[in-house]
């Protein structure tokens, strides 16, 4: 007999903030707010103290601090969580090796398999959450499902309720069994769904569309029409129930990048390229944390009327030091016209591999000066680059850096990173 597939989506609740307080108990039940502290600083987690007032994730830190300003307001400390993201992905995998992590604080499990030796979905999901709890000292919320798309929207519904008045406690686990699948979706708003977003939510309103439920009894025909074949069949299959994606174990990242938004725009081209070392150095970091290299060098440019580019460029080879990713941004960056003022900046690294074929190298720049500069510096500096993440795994991410950074690293910690992508 076939078994039918069991799926956990677990979803630490208020990450960041979470583990802030661990770090600081005198902070408990106040109302705590992690993110960039600057004027264009956003809010990157906050307790469900400070979610009373109206304060959420990725609202500006300044609106924040208008809707609660007795908040307790600390800048965030990525490594740190990131720490504790990997002791979280050790208990993950205690439980089965089927783990697609979802950023620092998600995680899709199927425990299909596991049902033999742990038990039910529903135990499996009560242990786990206890262990979290007793050795992490952390909370999550745990969907169970027999796909993606049922366990994350559980997890949802297992969180807890803020209103103005209280913060009432969530179930912590919520099942939604193959039985119930429909009657649980159709009562869900239609943005609940993947691919429903802002503009597609006002297509489907205008047709009188507000729940899943209504999608799936409008019609494939309509949706294709309204939205597009490829679209229109997506969300026409997900309010049927019919998610076929599977839980994909050590899904990697797509890319790694570091940005910054200044608390003022930046028309001096010297500290922009000053940011750029700094930016490429943090890069460097992350990519030597996760062993990984990459061939794409991405800047990514918003100016002060928020008009954003991006320019990039693809490598031969793959690259993970710190001083040839910076060579390719700086290069990239010599071709923008900045005099309009720069409000952020941001380097990312792609098209990821192991960090061991970051060898031999030549860069595919049309300027040969570039190509030879470019290569050498890689050459130059691998082995630089492993003793800068052995110093720093050691003393401290700020142990040893670029000369050019020490300004940099001075300013006011409004940027978020180096962290993973997608």
């Amino acid at each position: 007999m076939e078994l039918v597939p069991a799926v956990l989506h677990v979803d630490m609740d208020a990450f960041f903030a979470s583990v802030e307080l661990l770090d600081h108990p005198e902070l408990a039940g106040k109302p705590l707010i992690v993110g960039g502290t600057g004027g264009r600083g956003v809010v990157a987690s906050c307790t469900y103290e400070a979610r009373r007032f109206g304060v959420r994730s990725a609202m500006p830190m300044f609106r924040a601090r208008e809707l609660c300003p007795n908040a307790v307001v600390v800048d965030g400390r990525h490594a740190r969580y990131g720490e504790v993201s990997a002791q979280l992905r050790e208990l993950f995998v205690s439980v089965t090796p089927v783990v697609e992590p979802i950023g620092l604080d998600e995680a899709f499990l199927d425990v299909t398999g596991a049902r033999r030796l742990l038990g039910s979905p529903l135990e499996i999901a009560r242990a786990l959450r206890e262990r979290i709890a007793t050795e992490l000292s952390l909370r999550c919320s745990v969907g169970v499902g027999r796909s993606k798309l049922i366990a994350k929207l559980a997890s949802e519904a297992a969180k807890p309720r803020v209103t103005r008045e209280v913060v009432a406690a969530g179930p912590g686990i919520r099942v939604v069994l193959p039985e119930e699948e429909l009657a649980f979706l159709h009562a869900l708003p239609i943005e609940a769904l993947w691919g429903v977003g802002p503009a597609t939510a006002r297509r489907l309103h205008g047709l009188g569309v507000q729940s899943v439920g209504d999608i799936a009894r409008v019609g494939d025909a309509v949706l294709v029409r309204q939205l597009g074949r490829a679209h229109g069949a997506h969300l026409a299959d997900l309010a049927r129930g019919h998610d076929p994606s599977p839980v994909v174990a050590g899904r990697e990242a797509k890319s790694i990048g570091h940005e910054q938004t200044f608390a003022r725009d930046i028309t001096e081209v010297d500290k922009l390229f000053a940011k750029v070392v700094a930016m490429s150095d943090a890069v460097a970091e992350a990519l030597a944390r996760e062993g990984l290299a990459g061939r794409t060098v991405t800047l990514k440019i918003r100016f002060g009327d928020f008009t954003t580019l991006t320019r990039s460029h693809t490598l031969d080879i793959a690259i993970d030091a710190g001083a040839a990713i910076a060579a390719v941004a700086e290069a990239l960056l010599e071709a923008v016209d900045l005099v309009a003022g720069v409000r952020l900046l941001g380097v990312s690294v792609s098209a990821l591999g192991p960090r061991d074929t970051a060898r031999q190298l030549a860069f595919a720049f049309d300027d040969a000066e570039d190509a030879e500069r470019g290569a050498t510096l890689q050459a130059s500096w691998q082995e630089v680059a492993r003793a800068l993440a052995a110093i720093r795994t050691r003393f401290g991410k700020r142990a040893v850096g670029p000369v050019s950074t020490l300004e940099v690293r001075a300013d006011p910690p409004e940027w978020w990173g180096p962290s993973a992508g997608d």
